[in-house]
């Protein structure tokens, strides 16, 4: 565990040279994690687990189509793989991974399975940081934790495949057993963490949410429908209106972004490029940074949480959702990318 000066902070920081995989191991030789969900987090760490060599039970309701995912993964029924209640009971350690709104659902079946010793783990601070709105408060006799990885579960799984690894943060929110450091740094190893960076449930949430709304997610994708309106209203084609958006962003800026920087990928641009960026980049964040302040109070709040809960907690959620990401795909940005996708190498 090293202290090191991340831009103007000395942050606590812990790589796979620290905390081998081996010691990861070692620490966890007798307990029987139960990762319970298996949708977008849940697949990548298990089979992550699976892979490095730990106890490892998957909880999901049988019938689903996460069921059929995970058998097709290679979990067998009543051996590695059990409905939600019973790996709860099984396990030593619970990685509750469902979904915001199906935490909220399961927590009463769940919760007395989380008898004294055991430990609760999260990928995401939500349920435990808006326990007001969620309900969710673990008992106080069992240790609760945090890994969230800083990315999908999909490319959680694709980076370990490759030898890789991805980012994660790390918390402690209750250490009833003395041992909740070992446990939350050794599953960050054995879920395959690049490195482990600290913080708490609180920030963690109040961080995701603003940045999945923000940058990572909402903004970009209205930055990308509004430059492609423009490009399409003044006469470019789709093809040329797509790649001056979305293609060269993706395939070529943001891997040199990603590399060594943002001066970095300014640097192997035109001279052209970067005298306009340069420029521009001052307005833009002049006119978006009221609404990340906006944001950020409204994820403070709980607003956006109340939102999540109430929208994610209807019968019909699933359905809408298929229909809002169906308009998305159906725009002509989205077709356009589809189809040259389609001319890629």
């Amino acid at each position: 565990m090293a202290k090191i000066r991340v831009g103007d902070e000395q942050e606590t920081v812990i790589t796979r040279d620290e905390w081998p995989l081996e010691r990861a191991l070692k620490s966890l030789k007798d307990e029987t994690i139960a990762v319970l969900g298996y949708g977008v987090q849940g697949p990548g760490q298990a089979l992550n687990l699976r892979d490095n060599g730990f106890r490892v039970i998957v909880g999901q309701r049988k019938g689903s189509p996460s069921w059929d995912r995970a058998v097709e993964d290679g979990w067998t029924e009543g051996e590695t793989l059990f409905g939600i209640e019973d790996a709860a009971e099984r396990g030593t350690i619970i990685q509750y991974l469902l979904s915001d709104a199906g935490q909220i659902a399961c927590w009463e079946a769940v919760k007395p399975h989380l008898t004294a010793g055991k430990c609760l783990y999260f990928s995401h601070g939500f349920g435990v940081t808006y326990c007001e709105q969620t309900g969710i408060v673990p008992p106080g006799d069992i240790d609760v934790v945090l890994v969230a990885p800083k990315g999908s579960g999909l490319s959680l799984r694709r980076l370990f495949v490759q030898g890789k690894g991805l980012n994660s943060s790390y918390a402690i929110s209750q250490d009833a057993t003395g041992r909740a450091h070992e446990r939350v740094v050794s599953l960050g190893i054995g879920v395959g963490s690049a490195y482990l960076f600290e913080t708490d449930f609180q920030r963690e949430v109040w961080s995701d949410l603003t940045g999945e709304r923000g940058i990572l997610m909402g903004a970009l994708a209205g930055v990308f429908e509004a430059q492609f309106a423009v490009l399409r209203k003044n006469g470019h084609s789709p093809s040329e209106a797509f790649n001056e958006t979305v293609e060269e962003l993706t395939q070529s800026l943001m891997p040199l972004v990603a590399e060594k920087g943002m001066d970095w990928m300014y640097g192997n641009c035109s001279t052209t490029a970067q005298r306009g960026a340069l420029d521009w980049r001052h307005r833009f964040r002049d006119a978006v940074a009221p609404l990340f302040d906006e944001l950020y109070e409204r994820v403070k709040t709980g607003e956006e949480a109340r939102i999540v809960i109430e929208e994610c907690g209807r019968a019909d959620y699933r359905e809408r959702l298929e229909k809002e990401l169906g308009d998305m795909a159906d725009q002509e940005i989205w077709r356009a990318g589809k189809r040259l996708r389609e001319l890629r190498p």
